[in-house]
């Protein structure tokens, strides 16, 4: 191409602009040309990502089922948290949530386990896996309970989720192992209430000592540890000289337990005294044992 004077002139480039990024199309493009060369991300992911994120819910599902199979629990339980965020609304979404606490719970974690589990029951309250999310819940806390002399705040938890998975699912076939478990964390729990309650009572603080007997009598009535707490409220009462309590505890352990040990204990702390065990209608000792005890 010639111009005036016969020079010949050089074509400038155009420059475009693309609206909303700000780049030449010839950058644009090269960018784009050496991020899909490179494999190694991109404005919009990596190919590996992409596939990962457009898997469907049932492999998903499937590769945390191999897992679990595998004893990778923690793993698992991440894919199964996946299914969850990605496919909220497929098929598999639902149990995944339950698997992911089942998962968590094997893995050890019983935090994420517990939290998971109390998800499910919040969103799909009555399903079918409404059940395994309560037992979860009260496993979670069972795998954490300590010894008699420690603090038994998972003890109580643990409780409490196997007495409402009773109460909820009467039929489920979690229900025995339920049973059996509360059985043995009321005891473990009244056996707490009667170290500290013994230990305040070597101390001559018979109030507070008195506390701790009457949280075994009220709420772990069912309990082998109720004969001695009854004992020890005798023992304790007539400490304090509030006698018709102490004649109420012995008679009512003389009453439901006539061959226990405690009971002879009881008679002879009194006979010391000169007075004999007699139940006292107003007491809240013979209240809880006709079954309409004030609150503790």
């Amino acid at each position: 191409m010639s111009g005036r004077g016969g020079k010949g002139l050089t074509p400038r480039p155009i420059r475009i602009e693309v609206r909303g990024l700000g780049l030449p199309v010839a950058l644009l493009a090269m960018a784009l040309a050496a991020n899909a060369l490179s494999g190694c991300g991109s404005f919009w992911g990596s190919k590996k990502e992409i596939a990962e994120d457009n898997d469907p819910p049932d492999v998903i599902y499937g590769k945390a089922e191999a897992m679990i199979n595998k004893g990778s629990y923690a793993d698992a339980a991440k894919e199964y948290e996946e299914v969850d965020i990605n496919h909220p609304y497929s098929q598999e979404a639902r149990r995944a949530i339950v698997m992911a606490a089942y998962a968590y719970y094997k893995a050890g974690k019983y935090d994420e386990a517990v939290s998971a589990a109390d998800r499910y029951l919040t969103l799909h309250p009555g399903t079918q896996e409404a059940d395994l999310a309560q037992n979860i819940i009260g496993m979670s806390y069972y795998a954490q309970v300590l010894d008699p002399t420690r603090d038994q705040t998972f003890a109580r938890k643990s409780l409490s989720a196997y007495e409402t998975l009773l109460q909820r699912y009467p039929d489920s076939r979690y229900a025995a192992e339920a049973a059996n478990r509360a059985r043995i964390l009321r005891d473990l729990l009244a056996a707490s209430e009667m170290t500290v309650g013994r230990y305040y009572l070597r101390r001559n603080e018979y109030l507070a000592a008195i506390n701790r007997f009457r949280t075994v009598v009220t709420s772990y009535q069912t309990t082998e540890q109720v004969e001695e707490a009854l004992m020890r409220l005798t023992e304790a009462y007539m400490a304090l000289g509030i006698v018709n309590e102490a004649q109420t505890a012995a008679a009512v352990l003389g009453h439901n337990f006539p061959e226990s040990k405690w009971y002879g204990h009881a008679y002879d702390i009194l006979q010391r005294y000169g007075v004999q065990p007699q139940e006292h209608e107003g007491s809240w000792i013979t209240q809880t044992f006709k079954g309409n005890a004030p609150p503790a």
